[in-house]
Formats: C-alpha cells, structure tokens, sequence
C-alpha cells in the first residue's frame, strides 16, 4: 500500500483498531475478540460508518440485535463467519455479503467458530432516531441528547 497517501485516501492499516464494545459489563465478553477499524470515521464521513472489523476465533460481531432507521450491510474480506438470525444460522465465507434493512425486526449477529481471524466490511447509517434492539437479553440501546446509550427493555438506565 503507498505510504503517501492524502486525503480523501488512507490506508486503513494505518487506522487504530478499537477493541470491544460498549456494551454493559456483564455483555462484554462475548465480543472481547472483536476489534474495529472505523474507516467511515478516519475520512470525516457523517452520515454513515465504514468499519473494518476483525472477529477473534470464538467471539462475536455483537449481541444479536436488529435497527429501527439504520441499514447494515457487510462484506466477508477473509476467514469464515456464523450469521445467526431468527430463522436459524448459515456460514459466509469470503467473497459474501449480507444486509439487514432498517426496520426488520430480526435480530443478527456473527460468529467466529474457526481457529482463525475472520474479517469483514461494515456500513451502516448514523440517524439520530435509530434504536437498536436486542432479543435474546433484556438490553435496548437509545438515541439521548448525550449520546447513544444502554438501557433495559423496560427503559431502566443500566
């Protein structure tokens, strides 16, 4: 890759991964083997984020969640991951895209279940309005005035 690249260009290995999540505590672990490379973020992008995730052997994507106003769409650069959604799980392997429209209420997630670093391109939108739920754990994330935040279902702060 050149070394003298200038915006609007970048090497993305040049981009610090950001490990792990934000997540609560007791729902960090299962993506503790996951690193982000935020992209969209690197190049000023506002209104969507361009990620370079990398999932660890044995850790996932995220908890399984589905968006209320944001499309999510990945491409599998390397390895194998497990897509699990309501309707059961599949493998994608590279060269394989999936998307979730905003809206659909079926919550997804990938897994790593190789003894190999899986990586994959991620875009999504960025609406203030979007709320992401979780259907296997008592979680929802919201939009505030500071910022996305975790809450229970029933709306307690965690």
């Amino acid at each position: 890759m050149s070394k003298n690249l200038k915006l609007p260009a970048i090497d993305p290995a040049t981009v610090e991964p950001v490990r792990g999540s934000n997540y609560p505590a007791q729902f960090k672990p299962g993506v503790a083997g996951r690193s982000k490379q935020r992209l969209g973020d690197a190049l000023g992008l506002k209104n969507f984020g361009v990620n370079l995730t990398t999932i660890k052997p044995g850790a996932a994507s995220a908890l399984r969640h589905w968006h209320s106003h944001e499309d999510e769409f990945i491409y599998i650069l390397s390895g194998e991951l497990v897509l699990v959604i309501d309707a059961g799980e599949q493998l994608l392997t590279a060269g394989v895209a999936a998307g979730f429209p905003a809206g659909k209420a079926d919550g997804h997630c990938l897994i790593n279940r190789t003894t190999r670093d899986a990586v994959y391109l991620e875009v999504g939108d960025r609406k203030d309005e979007d709320k992401a739920r979780y259907p296997d754990v008592d979680l929802d994330r919201r939009n505030t005035p500071a910022g996305r935040t975790f809450c229970r279902k029933d709306g307690t702060p965690y």
